[in-house]
Protein backbone atom coordinates (compact mmCIF):
# COMPACT_ATOMS: atom_id res chain seq x y z
CA UNK A 1 0.00 0.00 0.00
CA UNK A 2 1.10 3.74 -0.93
CA UNK A 3 1.31 6.08 1.90
CA UNK A 4 -1.54 9.01 1.00
CA UNK A 5 -0.43 12.88 0.54
CA UNK A 6 -3.96 14.25 1.97
CA UNK A 7 -4.31 18.35 1.15
CA UNK A 8 -5.22 19.04 4.37
CA UNK A 9 -2.70 17.87 6.90
CA UNK A 10 -3.77 16.28 10.43
CA UNK A 11 -3.02 19.63 12.24
CA UNK A 12 -5.22 21.82 10.20
CA UNK A 13 -8.41 20.51 11.09
CA UNK A 14 -10.98 22.25 13.02
CA UNK A 15 -13.88 21.28 14.83
CA UNK A 16 -16.88 21.80 12.27
CA UNK A 17 -19.58 19.69 12.75
CA UNK A 18 -20.53 17.44 16.35
CA UNK A 19 -19.31 14.50 16.89
CA UNK A 20 -21.57 11.91 14.29
CA UNK A 21 -19.30 9.09 13.45
CA UNK A 22 -17.45 7.76 10.44
CA UNK A 23 -18.31 7.71 6.66
CA UNK A 24 -16.59 6.42 3.16
CA UNK A 25 -14.61 9.36 1.06
CA UNK A 26 -12.45 8.64 -1.93
CA UNK A 27 -9.07 10.07 -2.44
CA UNK A 28 -10.55 12.16 -5.05
CA UNK A 29 -11.57 14.81 -1.94
CA UNK A 30 -8.47 13.63 0.22
CA UNK A 31 -5.70 13.44 -1.93
CA UNK A 32 -6.67 14.94 -5.42
CA UNK A 33 -8.70 18.15 -3.74
CA UNK A 34 -11.72 17.94 -5.22
CA UNK A 35 -15.15 19.10 -3.50
CA UNK A 36 -18.06 17.07 -2.94
CA UNK A 37 -20.16 16.27 -5.74
CA UNK A 38 -22.17 13.48 -5.21
CA UNK A 39 -23.68 11.69 -1.55
CA UNK A 40 -25.70 9.52 -0.03
CA UNK A 41 -26.60 8.54 3.31
CA UNK A 42 -27.58 4.72 3.63
CA UNK A 43 -28.22 3.06 6.66
CA UNK A 44 -24.94 2.21 9.18
CA UNK A 45 -23.06 -1.13 8.72
CA UNK A 46 -22.39 -0.52 12.53
CA UNK A 47 -22.91 2.19 15.34
CA UNK A 48 -19.75 4.38 14.39
CA UNK A 49 -21.18 4.46 10.91
CA UNK A 50 -22.89 7.95 9.80
CA UNK A 51 -24.12 6.27 6.78
CA UNK A 52 -22.07 8.80 4.75
CA UNK A 53 -20.69 8.46 1.27
CA UNK A 54 -19.18 11.17 -0.24
CA UNK A 55 -17.70 11.50 -4.10
CA UNK A 56 -16.52 13.92 -6.11
CA UNK A 57 -18.57 12.66 -8.74
CA UNK A 58 -15.23 12.18 -10.75
CA UNK A 59 -14.80 8.53 -10.14
CA UNK A 60 -15.95 5.52 -12.83
CA UNK A 61 -16.60 1.93 -11.90
CA UNK A 62 -13.85 0.98 -11.54
CA UNK A 63 -12.24 3.69 -9.33
CA UNK A 64 -14.98 2.90 -6.84
CA UNK A 65 -14.08 -0.68 -7.16
CA UNK A 66 -10.64 -0.18 -5.92
CA UNK A 67 -10.70 -0.02 -1.64
CA UNK A 68 -7.26 1.69 -2.15
CA UNK A 69 -9.06 4.52 -3.56
CA UNK A 70 -11.73 5.20 -0.62
CA UNK A 71 -10.85 5.46 3.65
CA UNK A 72 -13.32 5.30 6.53
CA UNK A 73 -13.21 9.06 7.81
CA UNK A 74 -14.76 10.97 10.71
CA UNK A 75 -17.90 13.31 9.02
CA UNK A 76 -15.81 16.50 10.62
CA UNK A 77 -12.74 15.42 8.66
CA UNK A 78 -15.00 15.62 4.95
CA UNK A 79 -16.42 18.54 6.41
CA UNK A 80 -13.38 20.48 6.84
CA UNK A 81 -12.31 19.75 2.94
CA UNK A 82 -15.90 20.72 1.89
CA UNK A 83 -17.86 22.65 4.05
CA UNK A 84 -20.60 22.80 1.69
CA UNK A 85 -21.76 19.80 3.16
CA UNK A 86 -22.69 20.66 6.28
CA UNK A 87 -26.21 21.72 6.13
CA UNK A 88 -26.79 18.50 4.94
CA UNK A 89 -25.19 16.08 7.67
CA UNK A 90 -28.77 15.77 9.25
CA UNK A 91 -30.62 14.59 6.69
CA UNK A 92 -32.31 11.10 6.92
CA UNK A 93 -31.12 7.58 5.66
CA UNK A 94 -31.84 7.13 1.87
CA UNK A 95 -31.26 10.35 1.48
CA UNK A 96 -29.01 10.89 -1.93
CA UNK A 97 -28.04 14.42 -3.11
CA UNK A 98 -25.38 16.06 -6.01
CA UNK A 99 -23.78 19.54 -5.66
CA UNK A 100 -26.10 21.81 -8.28
CA UNK A 101 -23.15 23.17 -10.61
CA UNK A 102 -20.80 26.18 -9.76
CA UNK A 103 -22.29 26.55 -6.33
CA UNK A 104 -22.18 24.91 -2.99
CA UNK A 105 -25.67 23.79 -2.35
CA UNK A 106 -27.02 20.16 -3.06
CA UNK A 107 -30.09 19.38 -4.77
CA UNK A 108 -31.80 16.04 -3.25
CA UNK A 109 -31.87 13.12 -6.44
CA UNK A 110 -35.39 11.67 -6.61
CA UNK A 111 -35.76 8.45 -8.91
Amino acid sequence: MTTKNFKIKADEFVDLVPQMGGCFATDKITVDGLRVGYMYREEPDEKMDSGWRFFSGTEDQEYVNDPNNTMIYNVNTIANYDRAIIPYLDLPFGTELERIENTDKFKIITE
